[in-house]
């Protein structure tokens, strides 16, 4: 009965984490000074398209499901099959934030777009706050880059950096030659790009063994350290539980 209750706690953290994400990314949307680049290939797709944000989001991850495979040159239907659903589920949320902000007054002034792209940053922070906390499988954008990481053999912060560069150049390729502008690429994905990462490394220093706490993962682990640790062992369960990233990804 604890298992569950942990487990339902996780998915609670974890479907509020997706929310934010996107709600935080539709801000940036709204200010029209760039995405972050992780979700700058979709809103180049939408620009292009005219189709909206949510099926091109799902568009776009979908093709990173298939780079993964193609790299990798493995494929785990299970792991498919989850990353799919989380592709589905956050492009619902994509279309559904993006109407609830857009509720709100059109940022026609600089301060006001810069306002909204300083409320996206946040935002997108604790999205990822709440979604890197779960331990639960990651969006096909965050795997791509692990499979970048092992197939090159680089550490995952240089794969970040190569995976957001090729993100953003595509999409700027794309915006150019359908909208013949720069589209989803601005000063914002700069900024984002650098300040999402920082935010979110301070909010899991500060936040994130709150959130551990809440959902019992903490007091999990360590009931299952002790049951299987042998006597004399000095096994820790701190190792277990997630780490603060120093730079994470965004969508």
């Amino acid at each position: 009965m604890a298992h569950i209750n942990i487990t339902a706690k996780r998915l609670i953290l974890y479907f509020f984490g997706l929310f934010f994400l996107s709600l935080g990314v539709s801000f940036s949307i709204q200010a029209n000074l760039g995405v972050s680049p992780v979700s700058s290939l979709a809103y180049a797709f939408t620009l292009s398209t005219g189709i909206s944000i949510g099926l091109m989001t799902i568009a776009a991850n979908v093709l990173f499901i298939i780079i993964q495979i193609i790299l990798s040159k493995k494929f785990n239907l299970r792991e498919a099959i989850f990353q799919l659903i989380i592709t589905f589920l956050f492009g619902f949320m994509m279309n559904f934030t993006l109407f609830l902000v857009q509720i709100l007054p059109a940022p026609e002034t600089w301060i006001m777009r810069s306002a909204f792209l300083v409320i996206s940053l946040f935002v997108v922070s604790t999205g990822l706050l709440g979604y890197f906390s779960t331990k639960f499988p990651l969006m096909p954008y965050d795997e791509l880059t692990h499979v970048i990481s092992e197939k090159f053999n680089m550490q995952f912060s240089k794969a970040k950096i190569t995976s957001d560069l090729l993100n953003v150049a595509a999409a700027g390729l794309i915006c150019i030659i359908f909208i013949q502008s720069l589209g989803s690429i601005g000063i914002g994905t700069l900024i984002a790009a650098y300040f999402i990462g920082k935010i979110t490394g301070w909010m899991m220093k500060e936040y994130q063994h709150h959130l551990i706490d809440w959902s019992g993962q903490r007091k999990a682990i360590a009931e299952e350290v002790i049951e299987t640790a042998e006597p004399g062992n000095d096994t820790g369960f701190e190792e277990e539980l997630p780490e603060p990233f120093e730079n994470p990804t965004a969508p």
